[in-house]
């Protein structure tokens, strides 16, 4: 049903006797882990594959100078 790349919405039902700020935090901690707001920044603006390509070459240097540091 979802596509590839897509994530699904988190949902918190807020549990009996729970705080909104914990419901929250939990939300957010899912959130996080799904990576929905990552892939949101993502996709504000449209990227060419040319730039998607030249953007992971950049990456990489960059991790690979870490590693080597």
């Amino acid at each position: 049903m979802w596509k590839e790349g897509r994530k699904k919405m988190s949902k918190t039902v807020v549990r009996e006797n729970e705080t909104i700020e914990d419901a929250i935090k939990r939300f957010k901690r899912d959130v996080s882990r799904n990576g929905v707001l990552a892939e949101t920044r993502k996709r504000q603006y449209f990227l060419k594959q040319s730039e998607v390509r030249k953007e992971k070459k950049r990456a990489a240097r960059k991790n690979q100078f870490r590693r080597s540091s």
